[in-house]
């Protein structure tokens, strides 16, 4: 855990964030690397601050994990541009040389290529090595994310459920993905069943009022 973020229903459902001490994150890093002497795969999501990348950035070097997915939250939501700007490239710099997979959505996935926008399928084979989640934002009438590894471009597309996104689902996709290269899948196969698992608690899922 290196952050609480919630939502303020008083300031239009913006993100409240609050970040955790780095010491307390490099804490529950050391204690999860002693209890679980093989630990196979690591998802690493926001990343808020500064301070926060330092002390991950650290652990990743000590602890050499075999695979770490790296789900990135650029322009951090609660935060001003310029500080948001520090953070996303300090996570370009020192996080994203270590991932084994990105899971960014279209935003993140063309900050990270140093492209101004994505609109396209095409456009997704210049961010390599990672799972693009488009969803429903191309305009396809499909929940559509873009699997590429630098030789393998693989479409995954689901009929949309509604127009929106689903909040949650890309953190989701993410977490399965993790599970399954854990599991001992390739980075394809972990694609395919994670896009499944998100498609499936879509589908079925319960909502409220």
């Amino acid at each position: 855990l290196t952050c609480i973020v919630s939502m303020d229903p008083k300031d239009g459902w913006n993100h409240r964030f609050v970040p955790v001490d780095p010491g307390v994150i490099a804490d529950q890093i050391e204690t999860c690397a002693a209890v679980h002497s093989r630990i196979d795969a690591v998802k690493i999501g926001m990343l808020g601050t500064a301070p926060t990348i330092d002390v991950v950035e650290q652990a990743l070097e000590t602890y050499d994990f075999p695979t770490v997915v790296l789900d990135p939250v650029l322009i951090c939501k609660g935060q001003e541009f310029g500080g948001a700007l520090e953070v996303d490239n300090a996570l370009r710099t020192k996080i994203l040389p270590r991932a084994t997979m990105t899971t960014p959505n279209l935003f993140e996935a063309a900050t990270l290529a140093g492209m101004e926008e994505i609109t396209s399928v095409e456009q997704l084979k210049d961010a390599p090595n990672v799972l693009a989640k488009a969803g429903p934002s191309l305009g396809t009438g499909t929940a559509l994310d873009v699997f590429y590894d630098g030789t393998t471009l693989e479409v995954l597309e689901v009929e949309a459920v509604g127009t929106e996104r689903v909040h949650g689902a890309g953190c989701t996709l993410a977490a399965a993905v993790t599970a399954e290269l854990a599991k001992g899948a390739s980075p394809l196969e972990a694609a395919v069943t994670a896009k499944e698992v998100v498609s499936s608690s879509i589908r079925h899922g319960l909502r409220g009022n």
